[in-house]
């Protein structure tokens, strides 16, 4: 494919590059891509990393080329967790680059950048600009060079990246547990091994050989059809507890010891709870809109402030830095750590559940009863030819009922005494995405049936 045919408009996001290989973008692409990186975060040093996939360590290398064209020296650190490569730009103060496309399937490969001290790169932090380079220097034979040529050198951060995550989190008190890990044949393979050797914990390993053409299942937690062996592992050999990563690790989902799955609200809660405590009880956690409502009260009991923003990792890190907030955490299992840069790892997340319950005799299911206190009906599709005129028709349906009152800061949020729910358009498809909260399973049931009703209509 050559470069100049390349449409980029369907391969750079919002917050990252993604697209079919060698369809949409190659290597010729990551090497522009490279050198526009370079040149933005205008740095003399960046660090690369990539996932498992085929395609990944050539569209790295190619990545890493044209940083160095631009006189860029690049420390390659080769297979990786994307919340390796964060730690990787912290550890280091550099910008970095890694070569995922998380939980797409095998075809697809992407790009998530940060600058130093993994800042994030969107749309309005750089991204817009990188693409237009990329644009720019596509129709001509070379990127523009600098006339030095930088270096590339490989540097293996998997230990380091360990020893920081396990110096957050107190393990010292924790019982031997048997815990069940799903990688997904992503990278979780590459650093559970690596963090969990020196804990009390008899790990069931299930998928760990890297592979990215995932032949036993997408690296995708959040579908429940993904997270079937790991319950019926559980189940089998009575494990205290089951985690599932995605393709690129940085997402954690947590099954119980009865198989069930625990949601990421609760876990949020959790966190927060410890991540208060090791604070000294005070501190701004921030959750986004369609969290369940334990989350905001969790935080108030424990001493904390809850911040409340849209959904989106760009979103939850600008609050991050703007409140100091020393933890966040999204209903799609992304938890962001101040300690941590304020980056999303899910494998430190995965350890606070360990030591909480490794800290004490009981249960998982008994350990998160507390945290998760009311119905919630997952996230609902419903596919309309008219997103705009459906969500208006659901406003205009709860608007001036008594005692109702109607956010609209990420899509539609209608907020009743004992229930409420959020509406929001997909981006990239025809699609409305329904949340639904209650008090009980009841109330829930009825709530979510007169939502899906007038959306459907």
């Amino acid at each position: 494919m050559a470069a100049e045919r390349a449409d980029l408009s369907q391969i750079v996001k919002a917050y990252d590059v993604r697209g079919v290989v060698p369809d949409q973008w190659d290597e010729s692409l990551a090497e522009l891509f490279g050198a526009a990186f370079a040149q933005v975060t205008g740095a003399d040093a960046i660090v690369t990393g990539h996932d498992m996939r085929p395609s990944s360590p050539g569209l790295s290398r190619a990545f890493a080329r044209g940083a160095a064209a631009r006189g860029v020296d690049v420390t390659e650190i080769g297979l990786c967790s994307t919340d390796q490569l964060y730690f990787a730009s912290g550890h280091l103060g550099l910008p970095g680059a890694m070569f995922t496309a998380s939980h797409n399937p095998a075809q697809y490969n992407g790009i998530k950048m940060c600058r130093a001290g993994a800042a994030p790169v969107g749309q309005d932090t750089g991204l817009a600009e990188i693409r237009a380079l990329v644009e720019e220097w596509s129709t001509t034979p070379a990127a523009p060079t600098t006339g030095r040529t930088g270096t590339l050198t490989r540097r293996d951060t998997l230990k380091d990246y360990a020893a920081h995550l396990l110096s957050l989190v107190d393990l010292s008190a924790m019982r031997p547990l048997k815990v069940v890990v799903d990688a997904g044949n992503g990278m979780g393979g590459h650093t559970v091994p690596t963090v969990f050797a020196p804990l009390p914990l008899t790990v069931v390993p299930l998928y760990f050989e890297l592979d990215g053409t995932f032949p036993n299942h997408e690296a995708n937690p959040l579908d429940p059809k993904n997270l079937v062996d790991l319950q019926a592992k559980v189940l089998e050999t009575g494990a205290d507890l089951g985690l599932a990563f995605d393709g690129d690790a940085d997402r954690c989902f947590v099954v119980d010891e009865r198989g069930e799955g625990i949601s990421p609200s609760a876990i949020t809660a959790l966190v927060a709870a410890r991540e208060l405590a090791r604070n000294g009880g005070e501190g701004a956690v921030i959750h986004n809109l369609i969290t369940s409502w334990s989350v905001p009260e969790v935080v108030r009991e424990h001493g904390g402030t809850p911040v409340r923003t849209r959904v989106g990792h760009s979103f939850i890190k600008e609050e991050m830095a703007r409140t100091g907030a020393i933890f966040g955490g999204e209903h799609s299992a992304h938890y962001y750590f101040r300690d941590f840069w304020n980056a999303d790892t899910g494998m430190l997340a995965a350890l606070h559940v360990l030591a909480a319950l490794g800290g004490q005799d009981g249960t998982l299911s008994g350990l998160v009863a507390e945290y998760d206190r009311y119905a919630g009906s997952g996230e609902i599709n419903s596919t309309v030819d008219d997103q705009a005129g459906r969500m208006a028709a659901v406003k205009a349906a709860y608007a001036g009922r008594d005692g109702i009152t109607i956010d609209e800061l990420d899509g539609l949020t209608v907020t009743a005494a004992d229930w409420w729910f959020n509406l929001r358009p997909s981006n990239t498809e025809p699609l409305l995405r329904l949340n639904v909260e209650a008090r009980d399973e009841p109330t829930m049931t009825r709530t979510r049936d007169e939502a899906l009703a007038l959306i459907r209509a």
